[in-house]
């Protein structure tokens, strides 16, 4: 179509360029400047899908995971985890659009099975400055807080985060207002960590503040109490040019539970990030409060939680096949303020790797021995339970 267009206004300046003195040269720049100012022309767009099975060498088929992947445990089978389209691009000098549509599975007990489609990320960067160090994002986009919420689901070797730092943001967004700086050469850092298949996070900001709902995806807002969040990260650059980050991160505000009460919630985590060339490391921790079961009390207060996890993993390839081998520890004691502050408690290893036959092929394969215990007021829900099963992924880009 654009060469077409082309081609019929050339035709017809050339009569115009013969009556004006003006050259064939100078219209066809004119053209590609017009054409290329249109905005639909600068959206670009990707995707991946996630396809799982957690059934294999399976111990006990009543360890579930309601926080994580709802196709672990009995009567699960194979697993739809994630299946997105991204929409992005700079639309002027000034906007950045990014839109993440969702289909997914549910896998709920009986009628509560189903497949949804549902809007992930829905922002818009407004640059403040020409060198863009400053900008202003709004709409639906991850909180900036802990470096594994920030990483894109497609560019995990892990298949799902660890329940620490994922419980402080559940599905690492919502509705919000932030004010993000990265200097231009960080931004470059944060660019390269990510393309070059280091595992990075992407660029959230070198310094993040801003103000989110606080009720979590697709929530509104219940309370009239907005959440804060501030974040601070600096990717170093050694001599030998291994990358190192640290992040600390933390927020307030007040949540609430599905019980109609509102309750303090508020984190504060540590992030250190030694990424893999070849061998790396993550380590993540968080404090805080939030709504608690209290056991004793038969009620729902507002109490400490604790929780992160380490990870140590390996880069290499075997001709074209790369590989991310990995070993993980996470713990988590504390409530889950989107369960109406049911306790859990969570121990768990996981031994796995990653390999890249294809850039638009990843298959993982992990091993996870898991101990999770939940209360809560509702006996139907308390649940204490150990096992270990492998999990399978294959993963599709495109």
């Amino acid at each position: 179509m654009k060469a077409f267009l082309l081609m019929l206004v050339l035709l017809s300046g050339s009569v115009y360029a013969q009556e004006k003195g003006t050259s064939i040269a100078e219209i066809q720049k004119i053209v590609n400047d017009t054409l290329a100012s249109k905005w639909y022309e600068r959206i670009q767009f990707r995707g991946y899908a996630q396809v799982r099975y957690n059934r294999l060498l399976e111990t006990n088929r009543n360890l579930t995971c309601s926080v994580c992947d709802k196709s672990i445990g009995n009567n699960k089978g194979f697993f739809l985890r994630r299946a997105r389209l991204i929409f992005f691009g700079d639309v002027t000098d000034r906007v950045f659009v990014y839109i993440q549509p969702d289909y997914a599975q549910d896998v709920g007990a009986g009628s509560n099975s189903q497949n949804y489609l549902q809007i992930r990320d829905a922002y818009f960067d407004y640059a403040l400055t020409e060198d863009k160090e400053w900008r202003v994002r709004t709409g639906i986009a991850k909180v900036p807080y802990g470096f594994a919420n920030l990483q894109s689901s497609s560019n995990r070797a892990q298949m799902d985060r660890d329940d620490g730092l994922n419980s402080a943001a559940p599905n690492e967004r919502d509705t919000g207002v932030y004010l993000m700086y990265s200097p231009t050469e960080v931004r470059k850092r944060f660019r390269d960590l990510t393309l070059n298949n280091l595992k990075g996070s992407g660029d959230y900001g070198m310094i993040a503040i801003g103000a989110h709902n606080g009720q979590t995806l697709n929530r509104p807002e219940e309370n009239n109490d907005l959440h804060r969040v501030v974040r601070l990260t600096y990717p170093f650059k050694l001599a030998s040019g291994q990358f190192i980050e640290t992040s600390i991160q933390a927020y307030e505000g007040k949540f609430r539970a599905s019980n109609g009460e509102d309750f303090y919630d508020a984190r504060t985590a540590a992030s250190l990030i030694f990424y893999p060339q070849p061998f790396g490391f993550q380590l993540e921790y968080n404090i805080g409060q939030g709504p608690e079961f209290d056991e004793s009390e038969n009620k729902v207060v507002t109490d400490d939680l604790a929780g992160g996890y380490a990870q140590i993993y390996y880069n290499f390839s075997i001709g074209n096949h790369r590989f991310f081998p990995f070993i993980r520890y996470q713990e988590y004691q504390g409530g889950r303020k989107i369960e109406n502050g049911n306790f859990a408690s969570t121990q768990e290893w996981e031994f796995g790797s990653e390999w890249q036959p294809h850039p638009a092929l990843e298959l993982t394969a992990t091993y996870a021995i898991s101990d999770r215990v939940v209360k809560s007021a509702n006996a139907a829900q308390n649940f204490d339970q150990n096992g270990q099963f492998l999990r399978l992924q294959a993963q599709f880009n495109y």
